[in-house]
C-alpha cells in the first residue's frame, strides 16, 4: 500500500506541474514532462510527437485563459500500473474561472513512462473530450 500511495503522489505532483505551465501557455515546461516518441490521441485525430521542440509548440499555443479559464487541477481519477516503468492516469480537470466556478471540464487518460533516471514522462495522451 505504501508503494501506491508514493506512486500516486509522484503522478499527481507530474500532473500538477503539467496544470500550472498549461495555465500559463508555458510550452518549455509542458515538454520537459514529456519523452517522445509520443502521442496525442483525440476524435478530432491523432498527433505523432517526435521531439520536444514539438511538444513545445503543440502545447505553448494552447491558450487556456482566451477560454476564460484562469485555473484547473488535475483530479486523478484512477491509477493503473503496468509493469515497473508504465502507468496509466485517468483525469478529470476543471475548468475554472477567476471566481473558481467550474465553467465545464475535460477528461483525459495519460499514459506514463518512467525514462532511463527514473522520473515519469508523459508518452500518449487520449483526450475524452469536454463535459460542460
Amino acid at each position: 500500500m505504501r508503494l501506491e500511495h508514493v506512486l500516486h503522489g509522484e503522478v499527481q505532483d507530474l500532473l500538477d506541474q503539467l496544470a500550472r505551465a498549461l495555465i500559463a501557455g508555458d510550452g518549455e515546461a509542458v515538454a520537459a514532462l514529456w519523452e517522445t516518441p509520443a502521442f496525442v490521441i483525440g476524435s478530432d485525430g491523432v498527433t505523432a510527437i517526435s521531439s520536444r521542440e514539438q511538444v513545445a509548440k503543440f502545447f505553448g499555443g494552447v491558450k487556456y485563459n482566451a477560454d476564460g479559464v484562469k485555473r484547473t487541477r488535475a483530479d486523478l481519477l484512477d491509477l493503473e500500473r503496468v509493469g515497473n516503468r508504465i502507468v496509466i492516469a485517468a483525469v478529470r480537470w476543471p475548468h475554472l474561472d477567476a471566481a473558481d466556478r467550474e465553467m465545464n471540464s475535460e477528461s483525459s487518460d495519460y499514459t506514463l513512462r518512467r525514462d532511463d533516471n527514473g522520473k515519469l514522462k508523459i508518452r500518449a495522451v487520449l483526450m475524452r473530450g469536454t463535459t460542460k
